[in-house]
Formats: structure tokens, sequence, C-alpha cells
């Protein structure tokens, strides 16, 4: 799922493409795409857009007299941009291209993949309208120690979902969760409210560190074109998506705990003291033959 660094450059690629010009058509294929049904959507085309901004892992394009289009691209939503003329441009032929927003200087594409549909596209007029995205979740990259000392604590969860709840920090998913905490050498399934104010300073310190850095890595990596190579998983990661790679740490290959459509990746000698965490799956299925430690473990 793109997150806080992927929808940043999206929206830094967007601007000088899209800002202040005109939005011709909106051409929507996936009929569970377009999840309001008033406004129309139609009411979009013919105006100009006038402001880009994001809310958690939400696009807002706002339009003429207060007009928004909330976009939210889930796990497999991606953008893509074509400068062309005229206003047939219809979303592309293979079953990835789910809608097309033509401007006056170009085509935004939005893709799906798989057979899963779930990205979302709300139409809602007035700020009012937008506020109801609004979980509530911090911005770490805005806020002090103080205040993130404080929504973290709000509820008693494990450190991988209180980072990744949009209602206590906003726009941090399964990639940079994993990123975080093993910058700051915390477990992911440490309770929050069992950390120390060291622990709390720690992982403050390599949140921001982390988000501030990738998307200035992103950002170079774009340059002047349009981010195209939108994936959870990348070259230079510490952790995520590395199960059985050695950590750039300490060379201990990476763990992993692995839920529904999801997983952690974690280094078990630099953020558990070597202790190995229970997979639901792999665990129960070893029971007494499951290694309780790295150095136990047969890799």
């Amino acid at each position: 799922m793109p997150e806080l660094p992927d929808i940043v450059v999206y929206l830094d690629s967007l601007r000088p493409r899209i800002i202040d010009r005109n939005l011709e058509r909106v051409y929507i294929r996936s009929p569970f795409l377009l999840r309001t049904v008033t406004p129309p959507v139609t009411s979009a085309e013919g105006r100009a857009v006038r402001s880009l901004r994001r809310l958690g892992k939400r696009i807002v394009i706002g339009l003429d007299d207060e007009l928004f289009l909330v976009l939210h691209l889930m796990i497999a939503g991606r953008l893509h941009w074509k400068t062309s003329t005229g206003v047939g441009t219809r979303p592309g032929g293979n079953r990835a291209g789910i809608a097309a927003f033509h401007f006056t200087s170009g085509t935004l594409t939005l893709t799906e993949a798989g057979r899963k549909h779930r990205a979302s596209l709300h139409v809602v007029q007035g700020e009012a309208g937008i506020r109801r995205f609004d979980l509530g979740g911090i911005e770490v990259l805005d806020v002090g120690l103080d205040d993130f000392r404080v929504a973290l604590l709000r509820e008693n969860h494990t450190l991988k979902r209180a980072l990744t709840d949009p209602r206590l920090v906003s726009g941090i998913g399964n990639a940079y969760s994993d990123e975080i905490l093993h910058r700051a050498r915390l477990s992911p399934l440490t309770l929050t409210r069992r950390l120390n104010k060291e622990q709390i300073a720690r992982l403050y310190v390599a949140a921001r560190a982390t988000l501030a850095e990738w998307t200035e890595r992103l950002r170079r990596e774009c340059g002047e074109g349009f981010p195209e190579r939108v994936t959870a998983f990348r070259d230079g990661m510490a952790v995520h998506g590395r199960y059985r790679l050695p950590c750039p740490e300490c060379g201990t290959p990476v763990q992993r705990i692995r839920y529904a459509d999801n997983e952690t990746n974690y280094c078990a000698r630099c953020q558990t003291g070597g202790r190995l965490l229970a997979d639901r799956a792999v665990s129960r299925l070893l029971k007494a033959d499951w290694p309780r430690t790295v150095d136990e473990a047969e890799w």
C-alpha cells in the first residue's frame, strides 16, 4: 500500500501537471471504485484543480467551488501519467485500468492489480465533507515528542498495530512500520504502555528520520518524472520484504510473522534480544520443534 513517502511524491509530481488545469472528463470503468452518489462524479468535469493534499494515505484533489475528489489507492492501486491531447483517453485495455482523469495537460490513470477491488473514490462538497475521512491520527513529522507520546499511549496495542492505526498515527503502513521499528531497535509485539520514556523517544526519532529520509530518496529517484515504480518492497530497506536475507546491521537473517494478507519483518538480534516471535501458522505446526531463539534456528 502506498504510504506517506509514496503519497508525498505522487503529490509532488501531480502539482506541476494539474494545478490550475481543467479536469475535462472522468471515466470510471470499475463499479467498485466510486463510493458516493451525491455530488455526481460528472460534476467534477469542467472545473479547475486548485489544491492537492494528503490526508493519511488518501490523495485529495480540490476543484473549483470546494468540490473534492478523495482517492484511496489501498494495497494495489497505482497512478500513471500520460501527456496527451483530446478527451478520448480511457482506462487502459487491460483489466487493471479502472479509471482515467483527463486534464487539459494530460491523463491520470488509476490501475489496480489483482481481483480484489479495494481502491476508492469519493466525491464530496466542502471541507466538512473531507473531515469525515480524517481519522485523527497524528502527523509524526509535524508534532513534538509530547504529542507523539500521548497518541502512542492512548490505547494499549502492539507497536506494529499502533504505528499502522490511522486513528493514532497518520500515513504509516506495513512497510515503513517495519523499517521504523528496526531503526528504533524495538520489537513489533511490544505493548505501547510497556515502553519507557527513552524507548518512546527512540521510536519518535526513528519514525521521523525514516519517513523523511525515504521521502527524499523517492523524490531523488523520481526527479522530474512521474513515479511509476511505487512498491512496498524497495532496495535499501533494512527488513521489510527481506525475509531470510541478512540484516544490514548485524547480518542475522531477517524473520517474519505472517497473518492474513500481511507480514511483519524484523531482526531478532537487533529488535528482540535474539528471541524468535511466534508465527501463528508455522509455530503452531512445529509446536515443540519451534526454535525459541535465533541461535537455535537452522538456516
